[in-house]
């Protein structure tokens, strides 16, 4: 489960046998690993035609590459139109989902117990933590995230070290997690100081 915060690691062991999942542009990691496509990508709906710099730049990054299924959370304006905007920067996949917000809203529940209405940013996940909860749910045997960090502020593709938002919500999911004895780990080091999530080492 590769995030896109400045820092990220590749998992020990790390082979064929993984499945990777990557969120927004931090598909510009497991490229320089050797991965041609992952296996699964989340992206925010304003990735695709934002003006911000960050979607900017992920467009930038993701130009010409490809991913197996790729999830676009919260796309409100018809198929059609999410396929042309994919296109118009030549991004490609295998298949091709919307999640809603009401499917979020039930997964954060079913593993969490939390009801959230996602009324505001604080009650709202990162896509990589959204990203880590659809892996648990479907049957990972072991959820590995890097590049996924309560504490960081910037990104992985670009120098603008913008804010990084839901940090507390993000944590409060991850200890609970954690608690309820779900097989998470992360292949960074100071985020399982911080954050007390178990560091990768090979072995589940």
């Amino acid at each position: 489960m590769v995030g896109s915060a400045p820092v990220s690691n590749r998992p020990a062991g790390f082979d064929a046998r993984f499945r990777t999942i990557t969120v927004n542009g931090a598909q510009v990691v497991t490229t320089k690993w050797g991965v041609e496509a992952p296996d699964i990508t989340f992206m925010m709906f304003n990735q695709v035609r934002g003006s911000d710099p960050n979607a900017v730049e992920v467009r930038r990054v993701l130009k010409g590459q490809r991913t197996g299924l790729l999830y676009v959370l919260l796309w409100r304006e018809g198929l059609a139109s999410l396929q042309e905007g994919l296109s118009a920067f030549d991004y490609h996949y295998d298949d091709l989902r919307n999640i809603d917000r009401y499917q979020r809203m039930a997964l954060l529940d079913r593993l969490c117990g939390f009801k959230s209405l996602e009324l505001d940013t604080e009650s709202k996940c990162s896509n990589g933590i959204n990203a880590a909860l659809f892996a648990l749910y479907n049957g990972a045997p072991a959820v590995i995230l890097t590049g996924i960090n309560p504490q960081a502020d910037g990104h992985a593709y670009n120098k603008e070290n913008q804010p990084r938002f839901h940090k507390d919500m993000d944590r409060k999911v991850l200890e609970t997690l954690l608690d309820k004895g779900y097989p998470i780990f992360t292949a960074d080091k100071d985020v399982a100081a911080a954050v007390g999530i178990p560091l990768w080492t090979g072995d589940a």
